[in-house]
């Protein structure tokens, strides 16, 4: 198709022969081979704010300060967040540049399955893995929410919440979760957007009140040379390694604008742009950040002692006092949960695109959108497992924290699947978009690829020594769960319906039986 002439199409509710002109981005949908669904009503602080929203910089850097605070103390969070910060921005700017090529909202397992059409199976267990992953960061973040609610009640009443009472504020904000995205497009995108902003103003306000309130700050020489370790590994390299993972944990999502590609108008340059300007913009704010609490920590092994249900709650008690912590948890509570929103936001739509390939069961259902354009049955499934999930924390903490850790290995391996393709088969990718490396390409896509492998396998290390059944890290056990899920699915499903990308732009399908018309009677003369 020539995307340089004017595409003009029927308005199916009028009788007459009323056109509408499709804008750019709806043209290269069509040449995708979908057709167009969804309005594009999402502005572009809307598409960044939904990797900011992802990849939530006040919340992944608050719930998961202690794991770098622990393992490796402040030089290990300090040069761990920058040297994890540039190589989060070579794996952005890989997947940056294919989804420059590929806009829709399918996202990474889209993407697989253009760039391998002869490897189905690929594509199939990159969509499941990462839509399960996306489900998962969705309950964690919401499972987060309802900690910092325990720690706001446990401040301001001194009252300690059962796990019971916090699994069921988690169903709570779950649900809310579902609300919100069922509302549909504009109310995610109006959300997103403002998170841009309470983020930027949230941090200014938590690191001034840090910096002006703490009674005694640190000096420059404990934030940037300080080691601690309470994990009883004897290396100190491996220590401030395993402080790595809360860098990484914190910066992962910022992928999520693809997933609302189809919403967005100019989605081939908006959406790159979106992806690799979150990851930037949370390398500075999270700097920021970080150094304020750094500068502010009082008691390091006080924090590692705490009994509020979020141990950052401890740091900020200890530095600004009881109502300034209530005020500083409350900004980040609030983050939290427009960070968990978009989760489900990002698994609704790779519901809605496995569907739409024939990749879930029940198609029609996946596919169906309410009067928002919300595709509300991924929406709410995603919010079903949710609670479900949650369930787990009143058993066991061990368990849940193993299946929620398995989320960030999940997506990790997500991003690996398209960029070992850029890497191996660099010719996979026919097409190219106005966002591209050029010659950067390929040493960023084998730095990606590098980095990507590295922590996987930190992932799923022991995170404490001697290893008992209290300390394991069972991420491993919970990630080869996925994997025998997603693997069985396949088998027994999966291999006999899903064939890859499957057209619904009516223009290509007729192309297509024309083709395949023409190619059957040239067989026919051939043979007589």
């Amino acid at each position: 198709m020539n995307t340089q002439r004017q595409t003009y199409v029927a308005d199916e509710d009028t009788s007459g022969s009323l056109v509408q002109e499709k804008d750019e981005s709806d043209r290269r949908l069509l040449e995708l081979g979908y057709k167009v669904e969804f309005r594009r009503e999402m502005s572009f602080f809307g598409v960044i704010g939904m990797s900011f929203c992802a990849i939530g910089i006040l919340t992944g850097m608050s719930s998961a300060f202690q794991t770098g605070l622990f393992s490796g103390g402040p030089l290990g969070l300090f040069w761990g967040w920058n040297i994890c910060s540039l190589f989060m921005l070579f794996i952005a700017l890989s997947l940056a540049e294919i989804c420059s090529a590929y806009p829709t909202m399918g996202g990474l397992y889209f993407w697989v399955c253009k760039m391998k059409p002869d490897s189905p199976a690929l594509g199939f267990c990159t969509g499941w893995i990462y839509t399960i992953a996306m489900v998962l960061t969705g309950t964690s973040g919401n499972l987060s929410v309802a900690l910092y609610i325990a720690s706001l009640v446990e401040i301001g009443q001194r009252t300690t919440l059962t796990r019971i009472e916090i699994a069921a504020i988690a169903w709570g904000v779950n649900i809310a979760s579902g609300i919100i995205n069922t509302i549909g497009t504009k109310a995610v995108g109006r959300m997103s957007a403002f998170n841009v902003w309470w983020t930027v103003g949230g941090t200014i306000v938590l690191v001034i009140t840090l910096v002006t309130k703490a009674p005694k700050r640190n000096s420059a020489t404990f934030v940037f040379t300080d080691y601690e370790n309470f994990t009883g590994w004897t290396s100190e390299g491996v220590v401030v390694l395993l402080g790595f993972l809360q860098a990484v944990y914190t910066l992962e999502g910022c992928e999520t604008a693809a997933q609302v590609a189809e919403e967005a108008h100019r989605a081939e340059f908006l959406a790159p742009v979106a992806v690799v300007g979150s990851i930037v913009g949370s390398w500075i704010i999270g700097l920021a950040y970080m150094l304020a609490l750094l500068f502010s920590v009082q008691s390091i092994s006080g924090v590692q002692a705490t009994s509020y249900a979020i141990p950052i709650a401890q740091l900020y008690f200890d530095a600004v006092g009881q109502r300034l912590t209530l005020m500083c948890l409350t900004v980040i509570a609030l983050a939290q949960f427009m960070a968990a929103a978009t989760a489900f936001t990002a698994s609704s739509r790779l519901f809605y695109a496995l569907a739409r390939d024939n990749g879930v069961p029940m198609k029609r259902h996946f596919m169906a959108l309410n009067r928002f354009q919300a595709p509300f049955i991924g929406v709410w499934l995603s919010v079903l497992i949710g609670c479900i999930i949650s369930c787990a924390y009143i058993g066991s903490v061990i368990a849940f924290n193993a299946i929620l850790s398995s989320a960030a290995i999940s997506v990790m391996l997500g991003y690996l699947q398209p960029i070992i393709i850029r890497v191996f088969w660099p010719s996979a990718m026919k097409e190219r978009g106005p966002f591209h490396l050029g010659k950067w390409s390929a040493p960023i896509n084998l730095a990606s690829f590098s980095f990507i492998i590295f922590i996987c396998v930190l992932f799923v290390l022991p995170t404490a020594r001697p290893v008992t059944q209290f300390n394991m890290n069972y991420a491993v056990v919970s990630i080869g769960g996925i994997f025998l899920v997603v693997g069985l699915t396949w088998v027994l499903w999966g291999r006999t319906r899903f064939f890859g990308t499957v057209h619904t732009n009516p223009d290509l399908v007729q192309d297509s039986a024309k083709s395949d018309s023409a190619r059957s009677n040239l067989e026919k003369i051939g043979t007589v």
